[in-house]
């Protein structure tokens, strides 16, 4: 990474491509201007930015993905601006040119400091797969699940959340009470960010979303495992209010979990429309 600032002007050699080029020390800072509107801003950043990821997954491996990436501070209301190019300096000072959910709370930390900031945050989204085989045949597929990873430093404590959601089958209740044969199913999407202590997977997290629904979806299913997803969904319907009062109670009983949002979204194949469910409890305020 190159620095336009010199620790010992002396020594360095002239631009070869432009001798009268200015440097940090001659232009103006802009940013650093002061500003009269006598108005903070909570976040201010870069977004969108894309950056390798090496996760270790729960088997002992790893997996290498890509990370859309925020990176924010809390300005002051005496400060014009803040300065965007850090954010990526602090992210590309990584050695490896990829970074793991360990190092976040590090970057966060160093964004605050190198922006000098009351407040830094962080978010990196990216996919990550899961080999999963189909229920009978056994057959491997590679399923893949949104996930983020979110931090605040403030000073105090680095805040740090894992966001993951997964499709799921959900079979409606009242269609199999009512219907003379069949019911109506449809694909669901379950999400659930979380605080916790300790060690928590994503593929913890998976399981507990899965576990919620009428039935796991799988990535590759031949007939005997199309049959058998098919039957255990019908013998375990669920509205979207059952799918998300079931996670709590998973939730609820992981003792590793101290906070949650959790939410279910029914992409309903007999309706115009999509069923919808969200709860958050703090477990630390009962």
């Amino acid at each position: 990474m190159t620095d336009t600032t010199c620790c010992n002007p002396s020594t360095c050699e002239p631009n070869p491509m432009n001798d009268t080029a200015p440097d940090n020390q001659t232009m103006p800072d802009v940013q650093g201007f002061s500003d009269a509107r006598n108005v903070a801003i909570d976040k201010v950043g870069v977004k969108d930015v894309i950056y390798p990821m090496k996760l270790a997954t729960r088997e002992g491996s790893s997996q290498s993905t890509v990370a859309s990436i925020n990176m924010y501070v809390a300005l002051p209301k005496e400060k014009k601006g803040t300065h965007m190019s850090r954010f990526l300096e602090v992210l590309n000072s990584h050695e490896c040119q990829a970074f793991s959910p360990a190092d976040i709370p590090k970057i966060t930390k160093k964004i605050k400091e190198k922006l000098n900031a009351q407040e830094a945050h962080f978010e990196a989204s990216f996919t990550y797969f899961i080999e999963k085989p189909a229920p009978v045949t056994g057959q491997p597929g590679l399923m893949n699940y949104e996930g983020t990873f979110a931090c605040t430093a403030n000073g105090k404590a680095e805040d740090f959340i894992i966001k993951v959601a997964a499709p799921a089958t959900s079979l409606c209740p009242c269609s199999k009470e009512i219907s003379a044969y069949g019911a109506h199913n449809q694909r669901c999407r379950i999400e659930a960010a979380v605080r916790f202590n300790g060690v928590m997977w994503i593929e913890d997290l998976v399981e507990h979303l899965e576990a919620a629904a009428s039935h796991p979806v799988y990535a590759v299913l031949k007939r005997p495992d199309e049959k058998f997803v098919t039957e255990k969904a019908f013998e375990n319907p669920k509205f979207v209010e059952d799918i998300i009062r079931d996670l709590a109670i998973r939730l609820n009983q992981d003792d590793r979990v101290v906070q949650y949002d959790i939410s279910s979204e029914n992409f309903e194949s007999i309706h115009a429309h999509n069923a919808y469910a969200q709860l958050s409890r703090d477990k630390r305020l009962n």
